[in-house]
């Protein structure tokens, strides 16, 4: 369809879709608890950088706007997760109007979208994912504008939005690759030899260059953050169980993305859009090869609904009502039904029965139940890691405020994971609580030079932690333990340490000087 005669009455028609999106997550948004995740990330906002240990520094600023004008709720931390979801809905549609889609197009694509378990489940956490799938369809958005109007100023606002998803997450750097080796490889590869898409890679490189500065400064900490996260996580993720999430993630919405894919190949009218089915197999191989996570590639997936959007329109004509709606009931139906696997709109207990029934009924669904050690649980993991903060920060707290005002001065708190410290700095002000010390994550980019106060609360789950404190410390006791029975951080305990040896500083200090050149 020529672009001149795509009409704009979509828009309004595209937020009804949007609306739903939003709605959605407002049923999920404060239930349950803070994400592990969600509790580093709103940390990172109060100690704005150009650069943390695991992350680039956008949602950092986003934590920062969200504690500062939203508050500290878990419903605050979630607005601009929604938000960002809704917005991809909305680029999607605008991407099935430049394919040349109408009403039933974008209908297939956003319910696709919507009701994908991919995407409900990585769209409402305060986490860096769902800005990432932002700047992603952002991108392909921009791309097809500039394809359709030839008009450059698209190409600097593909820049920007390049720049800015770099500094949201690194993987923005393959997907930006892909792209442009799926446009050099089609016949659409012309309209990148002119001097504009130089002076766009210069933009994103502007914007981006502060990250990059502040890693070299700091030793290149991504490399190190890699490199665990391939020994701890990655090398458990097989090619065949990537293959097969890929084609288990979005439910009954695989029948509209791999329709939209062959579509691209197959189809005369999307011919011009060929690079999108290109980058996306470069995408997926890349993953393949290097075992990424199922959720990595998931940013690739809106476009591909928007061209399965379009290939449904295009098939089932106007007049085949029935086979339409048939159609619809089929994208959406399903999926619905199986939202409380991955969107918490039901409460905790029905939310276990619900799942026991269903990975029961289904088998080749435990995948979501099985977790990084490669066990099944009776939660999600996204689940678990969402119970136990609160309770974990008030018995510390307890502890704290059981010592006497002198004892408090020379008192420090000590947590062995992100999620255990950010919850405790998270909720501080609430309970009374000091500023927490952690080596791990991000933490030890703030960490205190020593660890030698005279009471140390110390919070860990390690089960050898008594048997280590043993040699460092005068005496050490046990105070309390994490009893919220889902809680992947159940179990973990709380120990009061008395005059600490010279020896645990050390520790600490060789510790922290090794971590801070990683």
């Amino acid at each position: 369809m020529p672009y001149k005669n795509r009409k704009s009455s979509y828009f309004p028609f595209i937020l009804i879709f949007v609306a739903l999106k939003v709605i959605l997550n407002l049923f999920a948004i404060k239930n349950f608890g803070f994400h592990r995740d969600e509790l580093l990330h709103l940390v990172l906002g109060d100690h704005l950088d150009w650069g943390y240990k695991e992350v680039p520094p956008f949602i950092a600023l986003l934590a920062k706007i969200t504690l500062s004008v939203f508050g500290d709720s878990v419903f605050a931390a979630r607005i601009f997760s929604t938000l960002a979801s809704g917005l991809i809905i909305w680029l999607t549609g605008l991407i099935t109007v430049e394919l040349g889609g109408k009403r039933f197009a974008i209908t297939v694509a956003c319910l696709a979208l919507i009701f994908s378990p991919a995407f409900a489940a990585s769209g409402y956490l305060f986490q860096p994912v769902v800005f990432d799938q932002l700047w992603w369809v952002l991108t392909v958005w921009l791309f097809c504008k500039y394809l359709n109007t030839a008009d450059v100023r698209y190409l600097y606002w593909l820049g920007a939005a390049v720049g800015l998803g770099m500094l949201t997450k690194y993987t923005m750097a393959f997907f930006t690759g892909s792209l442009i080796i799926g446009i050099l490889i089609s016949r659409e590869r012309k309209l990148l030899y002119n001097r504009h898409v130089f002076y766009s890679a210069l933009v994103a490189t502007v914007i981006f260059l502060p990250n990059v500065i502040w890693q070299f400064a700091h030793h290149l900490p991504v490399i190190t953050h890699m490199r665990e996260l391939r020994e701890t996580q990655l090398d458990y993720v097989h090619p065949l169980d990537f293959i097969e999430q890929q084609l288990l993630v979005n439910g009954t919405a695989l029948f509209v993305w791999l329709t939209g894919f062959i579509a691209l190949f197959a189809s005369f009218r999307l011919r011009r859009f060929r690079f999108m089915a290109i980058a996306y197999i470069l995408i997926f191989l890349f993953l393949l090869k290097m075992n990424g996570k199922s959720y990595y590639i998931f940013g690739a997936y809106p476009m591909l609904f928007a061209t399965g959007g379009f290939a449904f329109e295009r098939i089932l004509k106007r007049q085949a009502y029935l086979l339409r709606s048939l159609a619809l009931l089929i994208v959406v139906i399903p999926n619905m039904l199986l939202l409380p696997l991955v969107l918490p709109i039901l409460s905790l207990q029905d939310t276990v029965s619900f799942i026991k029934r269903q990975t029961e009924r289904y088998p080749f669904f435990k995948f979501i139940i099985t977790w990084e050690d490669q066990k099944q649980h009776p939660l999600t993991q996204d689940y678990a890691d969402m119970l136990g903060w609160d309770e974990m920060a008030k018995k510390a707290a307890d502890v704290y405020h059981s010592l006497t005002p002198e004892q408090q001065k020379n008192t420090q708190l000590y947590a062995d994971n992100y999620g255990e410290a950010g919850a405790l700095h998270h909720y501080r002000h609430q309970y009374g609580l000091p500023e927490v010390v952690s080596l791990n994550s991000s933490f030890q980019l703030w960490a205190a030079d020593n660890l030698n106060a005279k009471y140390i609360i110390y919070v860990d789950d390690d089960d050898n932690v008594e048997r280590r404190l043993s040699k460092v410390v005068g005496s050490y006791k046990l105070v309390g333990q994490v009893q919220t029975p889902l809680a992947r951080e159940h179990g973990v305990r709380i120990y009061l340490l008395t005059d600490p040896s010279p020896k645990l500083n050390e520790i600490y200090r060789a510790e922290l000087a090794k971590k801070r050149l990683q």
